[in-house]
């Protein structure tokens, strides 16, 4: 090719080729999700301490704080979502291109906006039970137990980081359905068309 030759690219590659780094891009946030909410899961879900207080045994676990089993249940099921969405962008992807229609994608982004506010939702109120943990509540007489439960304690905020880094992998896949969503009513996608075929 000659220095004033200047490759051509049509609009349908074009197209595809940013298909292709939205896929990638989308792929990437699903797994991210999905091993973060399995991580938390697994330092939530199996953490427990037992101290002994004037001779008698007790045992912290994450069941005692109903905000920590929403927190795990919230993180099991948006792990299983996620990765059920990142092998659907997969085989998408190694097809090359797919039919995808308003009414998966509408399926798609409203799922997505229901795992990320179920997510917010449950990292807020696992850290306004962990701030209570960590410092009591004076005016109602709640003591703090962190002073006796530290290591549990420190799990569950490791488990509480890696929650919120999946929360926010899940609103950011929120805006990528969004985008691949509201995408199909624009003025070049083919007016009056429910479909087309996209390049993965």
């Amino acid at each position: 090719m000659s220095p004033r030759e200047v490759p051509v690219y049509s609009t349908g590659e074009r197209l595809k080729a940013m298909e292709r780094k939205v896929k990638i891009g989308e792929v990437v946030l699903r797994l991210a999700m999905c091993g973060l909410g399995v991580l938390t899961c697994a330092l939530i879900g199996t953490d427990t301490q037992v101290r002994t207080i004037f001779s008698l045994e007790k045992k912290a676990k994450f069941s005692d704080m109903r905000a920590l089993v929403f927190l795990v249940i919230a993180n099991g099921i948006a792990s299983g979502y996620s990765l059920i969405q990142g092998v659907r962008c997969l085989v998408a992807m190694s097809r090359g291109s797919v039919l995808f229609n308003k009414a998966l994608a509408w399926a798609i982004f409203s799922c997505d906006q229901v795992m990320a506010y179920v997510l917010l939702a449950a990292v807020a109120a696992a850290m306004q039970s962990a701030v209570l943990g960590e410092f009591g509540q004076p005016e109602m007489q709640w003591m703090k137990i962190c002073n006796l439960y530290r290591k549990f304690c420190n799990q569950v905020g490791e488990g509480l980081v890696s929650s919120f880094l999946a929360s926010l992998s899940m609103v950011t896949i929120s805006f990528v359905s969004a985008f691949n969503l509201f995408r199909l009513y624009g003025t070049n996608k083919g007016r009056g068309n429910s479909s087309y075929t996209v390049g993965m």
